[in-house]
């Protein structure tokens, strides 16, 4: 089965852990293969999630002035046009970019500025998630929320934490009552170092539509359940929950299992450098390992159109454009 002529939407992607080959040597000239596979690719199997995130410290110190955000921003949709992706969202924290005397505001523009080109070079519809940290103050969280409601109307269409999960959500559930009370979709990474009880925290303190991996939700059947009564979605990323591991090998990943379950969920890259990984490249090992065909690309293609954080406008040309692709046409 050719997977590349497939059309696809990918919902978890991080800018920051996606920067190819050549815009790294266009910001780093001089840098060899060698260094940038040492640099910029997290080892197959990391020891923990702390290892896998330590390779974001390198491409985040050469995304702080605009050109550089703009740079690594059309790059990434070069990618996503190789994978024959219709739709993406991409995820940030903003706060990661001001060494080099940017504003949020100023790094937050140069973001949507060039997603907004990069939709009407490439044709790929995106929206950008602007991320809190965990490790950030309250204050951190609620200033990037507030980005997110300034650029209401732009690409910048969600909010998300990530990072260290295994910190105390304590200091982000202002933000995310503030995001919940000014209609800013919401999605939150849990269930990935953390097991099922982290889901359930981030459910009950932040009320996001979606969670960023969420896989170890299966630990919890109750838990599995709540998700798909409430339609959660869940972003899942099979080649990075190995990396990080959740599992050992894609063969032994559970992704099967939520599907089977008729869980919403999609397929993502997570980062497509710091995972050495391309959606193709994700579906074409499903396939492999669990014999997944074009219904199941499918379906996740679709819960992924009505997970996303656009307007409904958008998702009705999306699914348009994904059942064209899907037969053929």
């Amino acid at each position: 089965m050719n997977f590349t002529t497939l059309p696809k939407i990918e919902l978890h992607l991080h800018l920051d852990c996606s920067l190819s080959f050549d815009v790294v040597k266009k910001l780093r000239p001089g840098i060899t293969q060698e260094q940038y596979k040492s640099d910029f690719i997290a080892p197959a199997n990391c020891s923990s999630l702390e290892e896998y995130l330590k390779c974001a410290q390198e491409p985040i110190s050469l995304m702080q002035t605009k050109e550089q955000l703009e740079m690594v921003t059309l790059d990434l949709f070069q990618q996503l046009r190789n994978d024959r992706v219709i739709y993406a969202e991409i995820r940030f924290a903003p706060l990661q970019h001001l060494e080099e005397g940017l504003s949020p505001v100023e790094v937050v523009q140069a973001v949507d500025q060039a997603t907004a080109k990069g939709i009407k070079e490439t044709g790929i519809e995106a929206r950008v998630i602007l991320c809190t940290l965990r490790h950030f103050s309250e204050e951190q969280s609620m200033q990037t929320v507030q980005l997110v409601e300034q650029f209401k109307g732009s690409c910048v269409t969600g909010f998300d934490i990530a990072a260290d999960e295994t910190l105390p959500v304590d200091n982000h559930i202002k933000a995310f009552e503030y995001a919940n009370k000014n209609n800013i979709p919401c999605t939150a990474h849990a269930g990935e170092a953390c097991g099922a009880e982290s889901v359930r925290e981030v459910l009950q303190n932040f009320y996001p539509s979606r969670i960023g991996h969420g896989v170890r939700s299966l630990e919890d059947d109750a838990l599995m359940d709540h998700l798909k009564e409430n339609n959660i979605h869940l972003e899942v990323c099979p080649t990075s929950n190995v990396q990080t591991g959740i599992y050992n090998s894609v063969a032994n990943h559970r992704v099967n299992e939520i599907y089977g379950r008729g869980n919403s969920l999609s397929i993502n890259t997570d980062g497509r450098t710091i995972s050495n990984v391309s959606l193709n490249e994700e579906y074409y090992s499903l396939n492999k390992h669990f014999n997944w065909e074009l219904e199941h690309f499918l379906r996740v293609n679709h819960h992924a159109i009505d997970a996303a954080f656009c307007n409904e406008e958008t998702k009705a040309k999306l699914r348009k454009e994904l059942i064209g692709g899907f037969n053929g046409d």
